[in-house]
């Protein structure tokens, strides 16, 4: 299972100190100017908005009297009201109004709702309270419009008052909620308590319908999402800021990643711990960040995806989609529970998840290919200005193989590190290079053993790269799971390279053994015990030039020589030079193979030899020469062509052709009993096929 690259080991950077450190100077939320507000409140005076009741209390007053305290009033309420546009003046130095206002708010008779100026004064200090009063207004007015008896303009010039004051109401609500952090819990829960009202007067209102009215239609106000809206600015503001000068190397995109995802992670964690406890469960506040914050690192993303990034920004920028963001933010613990529920989907579209990784795996197969390019290349380079290879536990060794696999490998985890699905197909694709880069491994090696067989190093950085196939071997071993197609082309040039190596290794040997050899037919068999013990004391003193192979290449290249000596043996006999016409002169050929292949035998095995399919070879060749009866020959004949498929009647024949005592139909009938075993079997390995007769 894939081991998920967490934020913290992806960046090697400590977190970063706070969380959701809301910016200080936001930015204005669309609400209604603050210059609409003064103008409409200062067309009436505070009286408009108190309930009719002086009209059945209130003394007559002439016209003229009425009109001239309307104007005063007038005034006094527009200069009260010019902090809309002016600014408000700081709480430690209340203005004479304000501590008019807050007096008259606190000292109000009871069972009657404040004036403007009260509620005003409340709104100013922040005292929410005054919600409860500012609806009941509300209410009020959409009464006295329903019991008519009101003028329109009248109407309209007090809904203009309520709404001036629902705006102070609003600012000091979603201002609260802009930075909740920063708010003490019990203010918080307030101003949330407010905002649910709000929401409920407004779905109030939408299932009421609408009604005919000389006011102006107010509801929905939507405040639930405006305050939405400030979540999504404030996550832009957050995820916008410039990340912190970051570690020497890294990337511009890489610095961006690293800022939003962290700053993202942080702030969803402080929501989770310290926001949703207070905010009620139907505002969804951890899905409201989320989802803001999820919409605003898409879209930076989705921006840097369209520009031709460099290989690194690609990788990058694939491992934050496709593991970082839903594995070490999404998935991590303190968040997966929480967002469960909420559908984020991916930072990308699929269309540009596939073309990102199509740049991505090509980009990495291309890297690959040069990096075993320039290893290969360095290495050839050794060779020729006949550099000693390493020495290691004993054995000659190359870091050829190490470095290539090490190439393969990184380049492998680096998909992975991305999806275990796209580690599946850049192992396709990099062990195709890989078999490609052994075939010019393959080639470049032939051509230093035909080349360089002057060099002092020669037969060391031979034994190294025979060595080598060890490693290579293994590590596709490890990759069983390819295709069907690869394991052929990717262990066909190590079986050729080896194979090379070896015979060039044995070279010089077998050169020394061919004169030995030939004195078996020289001496026509006299004395072959004598022959063949000079022959193992050669081989036997030249061993120790190869300890420095792998123990296993080792067995191989024992097995090459044991095949070797009982090839060589063979052809001697089938030179057709020696004719036994007695039984009792077969009889004593016989018992000469049987002595020489036990002692051929006895000395390749202790030596390493893992070539038992051998055995039988000469032994029974010595049966065949014994037996005088056509049909126990045919017999053994029959046996022998099970074990080495590859025996023709040309061999047979010159084998044969010792027995002189042999009639011609004897003979033609023991040839024929191959015709039944042609075409039987391949061999599995070639003995006879090594040997020319004629």
């Amino acid at each position: 299972m894939l081991k998920t690259m967490t934020l913290q080991g992806f960046t090697g950077q400590q977190p970063a100190p706070g969380a959701l450190d809301l910016p200080r100077s936001p930015q204005k939320l669309p609400f209604t100017s603050e210059a609409e507000s003064e103008a409409s409140m200062s067309e009436a005076s505070s009286e408009d908005l108190v309930p009719p009741l002086e009209a059945d209390e209130a003394p007559d007053r002439d016209e003229e009297e009425a009109a001239k305290k309307k104007k005063k009033k007038s005034k006094g309420l527009a200069n009260m009201f010019s902090v809309f546009t002016k600014g408000r003046k700081k709480k430690s130095q209340p203005s004479s109004a304000e501590t008019e206002g807050d007096s008259e708010s606190q000292s109000g008779p009871a069972g009657r709702l404040p004036t403007v100026e009260e509620l005003k004064a409340d709104l100013e200090h922040g005292r929410l309270e005054a919600a409860g009063p500012l609806l009941a207004l509300e209410r009020e007015l959409q009464a006295a419009t329903a019991a008519g008896g009101m003028n329109e303009e009248e109407l309209l010039r007090r809904q203009s008052k309520v709404e001036a004051l629902y705006v102070l109401l609003r600012d000091q609500v979603l201002g609260l909620l802009r930075r909740p952090l920063e708010v003490a819990p019990e203010r918080l829960r307030q101003a949330l308590a407010v905002l649910a009202e709000q929401e409920r007067e407004d779905r109030a209102a939408a299932a009421a319908g609408p009604r005919p009215s000389a006011l102006a239609a107010t509801r929905p106000r939507r405040w639930l999402q405006l305050w939405r809206r400030g979540v999504a600015q404030a996550a832009e503001e957050r995820l916008g800021q410039r990340p912190a000068a970051a570690a020497e190397g890294r990337t511009e995109a890489e610095r961006a990643f690293l800022h939003m995802g962290r700053t993202m992670k942080e702030d969803l964690e402080a929501v989770v711990e310290r926001l949703k406890p207070l905010f009620p469960a139907e505002f969804a506040v951890v899905a409201a960040y989320a989802e803001s914050y999820h919409e605003h690192f898409a879209a930076q993303l989705a921006d840097l995806a369209q520009f031709e990034l460099s290989e690194r920004d690609t990788y990058v920028l694939l491992v934050w989609v496709q593991n970082l963001y839903p594995n070490d933010i999404i998935n991590s613990p303190k968040l997966a529970g929480e967002l469960q529920g909420v559908r984020l989907g991916s930072l990308l579209s699929p269309k540009q998840i596939r073309l990102l990784e199509a740049t991505f795996l090509s980009n990495q197969v291309a890297s690959v290919k040069e990096l075993m390019a320039r290893a290969l290349e360095l290495e050839s380079q050794r060779w020729t200005q006949d550099v000693a290879p390493q020495r290691l536990d004993g054995r000659c060794h190359s870091e050829l193989a190490i470095d290539v696999i090490q190439i393969i490998s990184q380049g492998q985890a680096k998909a992975e590190s991305i999806t275990l699905d796209l580690g599946a197909r850049m192992k396709h694709m990099l062990l195709v290079e890989l078999a490609a880069f052994l075939k010019s491994y393959q080639r470049a090696f032939d051509e230093f053993l035909e080349r360089s067989k002057q060099l002092r190093n020669y037969r060391a950085n031979v034994i190294a790269n025979i060595n080598n196939c060890l490693s290579f071997r293994m590590f596709v071993d490890q990759k069983c799971q390819t295709p069907q197609d690869l394991p052929s082309p990717l262990l066909s040039p190590l079986d050729e390279l080896k194979s090379h190596g070896v015979d060039t290794l044995l070279q010089s040997l077998f050169g020394v053994l061919k004169p030995l050899f030939k004195r078996f037919t020289r001496t026509r068999w006299a004395a072959p015990a004598q022959t063949l013990e000079e022959i193992i004391s050669v081989v036997g003193e030249r061993l120790p030039e190869f300890s420095e192979l792998q123990d296993c290449f080792r067995e191989e290249l024992m097995e090459v020589v044991h095949l070797h000596l009982v090839k060589e043996y063979i052809v001697r006999l089938s030179k057709r030079r020696l004719v036994l016409k007695t039984a009792e002169q077969q009889q004593q050929l016989a018992g000469h193979i049987l002595a020489d292949a036990e002692l051929i035998q006895r000395f390749c095995t202790q030596n390493g030899s893992p070539a038992t399919w051998l055995h039988r070879a000469l032994p029974t060749l010595a049966e065949i020469i014994r037996l005088q009866d056509p049909s126990a020959i045919k017999i053994e004949v029959a046996t022998y062509a099970t074990w080495y498929p590859d025996l023709s009647k040309g061999h047979l024949s010159a084998i044969l052709a010792i027995k002189g005592n042999l009639s011609n139909s004897e003979f033609r009938g023991i040839r024929s009993i191959l015709d039944i075993h042609t075409g039987a079997r391949e061999p599995s390995k070639s003995l006879f096929s090594l040997i020319k007769v004629g």
